[in-house]
């Protein structure tokens, strides 16, 4: 697998629940991390003295963030009422040559800055809240 753009790691939502989403708009820089817990099952009998984990056991988690311009009033307004009212509506992340992550996430952050001589931009930080799908690519 080659280098790819940045830019076509892509993070939508679904701005009325309808299941049609649509990409937050002005994103410049994004990331997106998977989490599992692991449950250690180790014990005086365990071969060698080896830690031992459980599989399948633990909890598993998605994290996101980004970083960029609000540059569609729509998207911008749906993620401050979805940070206020505390919402988990669904979320689609496009991670080139790999697959679509879907499933419920929180605004957990979002930072707003700007400078005298330039654009506002913002920050925003998603925690996963539900299960998640995945369909590779």
């Amino acid at each position: 697998m080659g280098a790819q753009n940045g830019k076509d790691l892509l993070i939508k939502i679904d701005l009325t629940g309808d299941g049609q989403f649509e990409t937050i708009a002005g994103l410049r820089a994004t990331r997106v991390s998977f989490n599992a817990e692991t449950v250690d099952v180790t014990s005086l009998e365990s071969q060698g003295g080896w830690r031992e984990l459980l599989g399948g056991a633990g909890m598993k988690s998605a994290s996101i963030s980004g970083s960029g311009v609000f540059r569609d009033a729509n998207t911008d307004e749906r993620a401050r009422q979805i940070f206020f009212d505390g919402e988990t509506p669904a979320f689609q992340v496009i991670i080139p040559h790999f697959g679509i992550v879907q499933g419920p996430f929180q605004i957990t952050g979002i930072e707003y800055s700007g400078s005298h001589n330039g654009e506002a931009s913002y920050e925003m930080s998603l925690a996963s809240a539900g299960a998640l799908s995945f369909v590779a690519i």
